[in-house]
């Protein structure tokens, strides 16, 4: 779907910016002009995976980059409810114009069309039943989050990784901080006991406001300019469309979902269209007792808070994992002091471009991604739903009930 990029989105920007890599001290002029002419020359792929991208946007360009620049790919088919915006990717992408597809069903073409890989990265409303297609037909799977925006759809999303691996197909959930050395080192350390006992956990997200202009007759308006991310029913809210970045990293860290929440939310941004939500608070408890603290806003107000981090805080030690920043265990027997790579978000999608080629090609299929993410994703629908209730909520509860968001397509092209 189209997409202008706003504040944040320059700012996850900026997040992409790499390091320069330095030429190893000592080393002999001639060496490192060796070294780096071995770094340009492009890895040869015996096998190119015919692969389809649905969704034009920032994050289909962005992530269509890497598959482009990767070698392994044959990007084939691409679609986006808006032509204009499918012929635009298309044209990035070297592709045919007739396999250039839009309209709601447009991802359906691509999946006819002979792709045996398909890259979702559009609206998330309807990444639920465009993963089922995919898996259905046999393709991979190569998704953005949130995957799902209620917990209808974060279950089928499970399912449909489930069949992928019955049916020897990779399904693949694109999180970058999970593949930072920096936050894996700490991640490992407090799972070794570096903390000792934990105490409870402090997390916050920030953003700028979303774009929130009046609707119009349709929800056709709202499918661009990253409209929808002001439509709960349509993003799941910030706290998925935005801190599940940190919540994920919360989850891997834990290895598990949260067990109940309460909270409070609101919205104070002046003659809001759009039902997403502003501030909000809300309290995790774990099975174990473990209490967790998540902090988020969507204003425009210069916050000074730590955005996309988490703090753990044990009886004996305190850690910090991050999007950005220092990343630490700091006191105990497993002190450490790090740092998040300047191009996480450039860095991690790149990595998971080739995972998701190398788990294609060589034949993992365990999908370990996913199930992280439906534990997530469920974590933070109880957050929301706790919140925007006013009241505590277990999780037990929130699946029984199996509440599903709804929008009308009525009047959109098909």
């Amino acid at each position: 779907m189209k997409e202008k990029i706003d504040n944040t989105v320059s700012r996850r920007e900026f997040l992409g910016i790499t390091m320069t890599s330095a030429v190893l001290a000592g080393a002999s002029v001639l060496g490192a002009e060796e070294k780096k002419e071995e770094e340009k020359k492009p890895v040869e792929y015996s096998r190119k995976i015919k692969l389809g991208i649905i969704g034009g946007g920032h994050r289909g360009n962005f992530v269509g980059g890497f598959i482009k620049k990767h070698g392994g790919y044959d990007i084939h088919a691409v679609a986006d409810y808006f032509p204009e915006v499918a012929n635009k990717l298309g044209d990035a992408f070297g592709v045919d114009k007739a396999r250039c597809f839009s309209g709601l069903s447009g991802y359906r073409k691509v999946i006819d069309s002979g792709v045996e890989a398909l890259a979702i990265l559009d609206v998330p409303y309807f990444y639920p039943e465009q993963a089922k297609a995919a898996v259905d037909a046999g393709c991979h799977v190569y998704i953005a989050k949130p995957v799902a925006v209620d917990v209808p759809g974060t279950l089928a999303i499970g399912a449909a990784a489930e069949e992928a691996t019955k049916k020897n197909r990779c399904f693949l959930v694109d999180y970058q901080l999970p593949l930072d050395p920096g936050n894996k080192e700490v991640a490992s350390r407090i799972n070794a006991g570096g903390l000792g006992p934990l105490a409870h956990i402090l997390s916050f997200g920030k953003t700028a406001a979303w774009n929130d202009p009046p609707k119009g007759p349709t929800i056709e308006s709202r499918l661009q300019h990253v409209v929808w991310l002001s439509d709960i029913a349509l993003s799941g809210d910030t706290i998925l469309s935005y801190d599940i970045h940190i919540i994920d990293g919360i989850t891997w860290v834990m290895g598990k979902r949260a067990v109940s929440a309460c909270g409070r939310s609101r919205i104070c941004r002046a003659n809001p269209n759009g039902d997403r939500i502003d501030a909000c608070g809300v309290v995790f408890e774990y099975d174990d007792g473990v209490l967790w603290t998540h902090v988020l806003q969507s204003l425009n107000n210069n916050a000074d808070f730590s955005d996309l981090s988490a703090s753990f805080f044990g009886v004996k030690a305190t850690a910090r994992i991050a999007y950005g920043g220092k990343v630490y265990v700091r006191g105990g027997d497993k002190h450490h002091v790090g740092a998040v790579s300047g191009g996480i978000y450039k860095e991690g999608a790149e990595r998971n471009v080739a995972d998701f080629y190398r788990n294609i090609t060589e034949g993992h299929f365990e999908n370990a991604t996913v199930k992280r993410a439906v534990d997530g994703h469920l974590t933070a629908i109880l957050g929301r739903e706790a919140s925007a209730r006013r009241k505590c909520l277990t999780m037990d509860e929130l699946i029984r009930e199996n509440k599903k968001l709804t929008v009308s397509l009525e009047g959109l092209k098909a």
